[in-house]
């Protein structure tokens, strides 16, 4: 099984992701690692990726989970994949499962406010919900909830 975290910059996607991976025994990836150098810099002057600048992003996440599921090993994964179009990228069906954190601008402009060190320029916060396309047929969980609250609610829906 390959759980995909996913949601805006700051929903606790990384934060989550290791904390799952770490109980169940699985592989962690983290998606921001995949990001070109070029992406990275745009993301840190503040200007938005296109979905021309995803795409090869979202193929070589795509292509470490097929590898995964190849090697019949179980992951997660921590990935924005914020419209329906990249999540499409990301499936293979009976075998990806994604769990949206669903966050409010608010708690996300919080956390950001004390965020240190990321590459993420807290000006596309606003960009992020605008290209967001809630998921209908996802386990949908409160970001605002405690860590270990999601982590619960993860394990036990997705019985894991």
């Amino acid at each position: 099984m390959i759980v995909v975290l996913m949601g805006v910059t700051g929903s606790g996607k990384s934060t989550v992701g290791r904390l799952l991976a770490r109980q169940l025994g699985w592989n962690f990836l983290e998606g921001d690692d995949f990001h070109s150098a070029e992406n990275l810099a745009k993301l840190k002057r503040g200007e938005p990726l296109s979905d021309a600048d995803r795409q090869p992003w979202l193929e070589t996440i795509h292509r470490s989970i097929d590898e995964a599921v190849g090697r019949n090993e179980n992951a997660v994964i921590a990935c924005s994949a914020l419209k329906d179009s990249y999540r499409s990228m990301l499936e293979i069906p009976g075998q990806v499962v994604f769990v949206y954190l669903k966050a409010s601008l608010p708690l996300i402009q919080e956390r950001l406010k004390r965020r240190v060190g990321h590459f993420m320029n807290p000006n596309l916060i606003q960009s992020q919900f605008n290209a967001l396309e809630e998921p209908g047929t996802v386990l949908q969980i409160d970001a605002g909830s405690a860590p270990a609250a999601i982590l619960e609610v993860i394990r036990n829906k997705l019985a894991i």
